[in-house]
């Protein structure tokens, strides 16, 4: 497949919206911050320093299964660490390879060491479909004569 951006032109498209929680944060915290935000994980963070990452499937195989109080788990407890992360010159290819090797959903975006956003496989997804889209479009201008040039 033909490259189509980078992370970084994703995110000025999106937004760079961090939802992120404390690792002294109860799990039953995190959950509900997912719910309200309708995501589906969180950053783990100490003022601007990633510690982590927490995810529904971190609470469902490190609490739910393993018989765990979400009100008496901290975050801390279940992050996943060290985080798999990217910066904005990471293609759509790349990170989607990223994620599929590592099994993980969302990838923070780094500048140095400043977190600038979160790319889901989401956000993956839909600019794929988006630049496909415009593809066709296009080539269907083109075949029938209506192109440019």
């Amino acid at each position: 497949m033909k490259d189509v951006g980078t992370v970084g032109t994703i995110l000025r498209h999106k937004g760079s919206n961090i939802w992120s929680i404390s690792p002294d944060a109860t799990v039953f915290e995190a959950i509900s911050m997912m719910s309200d935000k309708n995501v589906g994980a969180l950053l783990v963070m100490t003022g601007d320093k990633l510690l982590g990452i927490v995810s529904e499937r971190d609470y469902t195989r490190k609490v739910a299964l393993k018989g765990k109080s979400s009100k008496q788990t901290h975050v801390r407890e279940i992050i996943s660490s060290p985080v798999i992360f990217v910066t904005s010159g990471h293609t759509v290819e790349e990170c989607m390879r990223i994620m599929t090797e590592h099994r993980v959903r969302h990838l923070p975006l780094l500048e140095g060491e400043k977190v600038v956003g979160v790319i889901s496989i989401g956000d993956l997804v839909n600019w794929i479909i988006s630049a496909q889209s415009a593809t066709i479009t296009q080539l269907e201008s083109y075949i029938t004569g209506g192109y440019p040039g």
